[in-house]
């Protein structure tokens, strides 16, 4: 079993192509992934910018078949053109991919920290559905501490930066300034908030928060007036009134439609300038507002042409001399692991053979006085014991290094150990189980 990742991501990806991509019902297409012939454990992470799964498989041509077509199949993508935009990574190289994705090196805003809660919310969603086993949850739960090391060790997101703030500093920009505008933020979730705290930073003058779920909607604009600024809570059947007071629109909702359509913006006057930022994937505003007077558009589109060759500094080095530290750690401890079924079949071996020997004389010298018989035994299992121990540790930290699969094989061959010995002792925890883990 090893690990394969497939996905698709603003850096290999065109945005309308990942707008298509975009998963709508998570836990049925996590379902589907479980369905599948070689597929044993998945997780989906679907965010504003990439679209990938991690899975564990029997092997990787039909784990990664099986993969791409459940992708084709939820988004009606024809695999041959997902196949154009896909990446895939596999083993060691799935691992050192997963770690840059944690540490934030991977997205659109290098350093953005936004990627450990959706990458958190991917695995409980999966943990949810009941598609994660062993290697999965320890895979992901280090991703994780990965992450947050890489935040904490590094000064990669000390400005705070995401796609959020790099939006609204386009948005600040065109306007000449946030300071006494009105916003219009469509949508209440994580991005929501962050658009939220930027434009105060920003000394925006007053925002109007709407939100499918009005309770959400109101938290939000609660938190805002407490720290002073003018802020309430919208229905959505009021966008009309209140895109037209507004000089900054920021929408990303997480619908699979647009949310807000042009005729909703219609033609602002020469001195009403409107910048829309729309993070949605897919879009929530209709791309015909584009084409409206006065109005500009920053959408994901825009911010992947500007960051696409955004230089990185010394602490994404840093960060990335991190992760190959903590890839390389990991991997060796998952070589070492791997050989320690077979250290065990090899120490039962040994004790059936002593177990053996004993009884055979026990059969030939019936009238041994028990206690010489019992301090022969503790004779003969040190002996083994002394024997096995220099090559059964040795054995663990050369498997520990690159190349060290190979010496589980020979003990397994040396020693004439059942293959399947070793499988029986290493085979993973049911999906109900791992809870234990925690």
């Amino acid at each position: 079993m090893s690990l394969l990742v497939v996905g698709l991501s603003h850096r290999t990806t065109p945005v309308p192509v990942l707008e298509r991509a975009a998963v709508a019902d998570l836990p049925k297409v996590l379902g589907q992934l479980l369905a599948a012939p070689s597929v044993s454990e998945a997780v989906l992470l679907s965010t504003c910018n990439r679209v990938e799964v991690y899975a564990v498989v029997e092997t990787f041509h039909g784990g990664m078949n099986e993969v791409v077509e459940v992708l084709a199949r939820q988004s009606g993508v024809d695999t041959a053109e997902l196949f154009e935009h896909l990446f895939v990574h596999y083993a060691g190289a799935a691992v050192d991919h997963l770690f840059s994705v944690a540490a934030g090196l991977d997205s659109m805003v290098v350093g953005e920290a936004q990627i450990l809660g959706q990458l958190r919310a991917a695995y409980a969603a999966a943990d949810e559905v009941g598609v994660v086993g062993r290697a999965l949850h320890e895979l992901v739960q280090q991703a994780l501490r990965v992450g947050k090391r890489v935040h904490s060790d590094t000064g990669i997101d000390h400005a705070g930066a995401s796609v959020v703030s790099e939006a609204l500093a386009d948005a600040e920009q065109a306007l000449g300034g946030l300071a006494g505008k009105r916003a219009l933020i469509v949508g209440a979730g994580s991005m929501g908030g962050l658009a939220v705290a930027h434009l105060r930073r920003a000394g925006i003058g007053s925002v109007a928060i709407a939100n499918r779920t009005a309770a959400n909607g109101a938290r939000l604009a609660e938190a805002l007036r407490a720290e002073g600024v003018p802020a309430e809570s919208v229905g959505l059947d009021t966008l009309f009134d209140e895109v037209a007071a507004a000089d900054v629109l920021f929408a990303c909702t997480g619908s699979m439609e647009l949310t807000v359509g042009a005729e909703a913006i219609g033609d602002r006057a020469p001195d009403r300038p409107l910048v829309v930022c729309d993070l949605g994937l897919p879009k929530d505003v209709d791309p015909a507002a584009e084409l409206l007077a006065n109005v500009r558009v920053v959408d994901l589109e825009t911010l992947q042409r500007r960051l696409s060759d955004a230089p990185t500094g010394q602490d994404a080095q840093r960060a990335a001399e991190i992760v190959a530290e903590e890839v390389r750690a990991y991997l060796a401890g998952q070589r070492s692991a791997e050989v320690t079924p077979t250290v065990t079949a090899l120490r039962k071996r040994a004790a059936e053979v002593v177990d053996s020997e004993l009884l055979r004389l026990d059969s030939r010298l019936p009238e041994l006085d028990g206690a010489v018989r019992a301090e022969l035994a503790k004779t003969v299992r040190r002996v083994v014991d002394k024997l096995l121990h220099t090559p059964t540790v040795r054995v663990k930290q050369l498997a520990a290094g690159p190349g060290g699969a190979g010496y589980a094989e020979a003990l397994r061959e040396l020693f004439g150990l059942d293959p399947q010995a070793p499988a029986a002792v290493s085979t993973p925890q049911s999906p109900q189980h791992k809870g234990e883990m925690r």
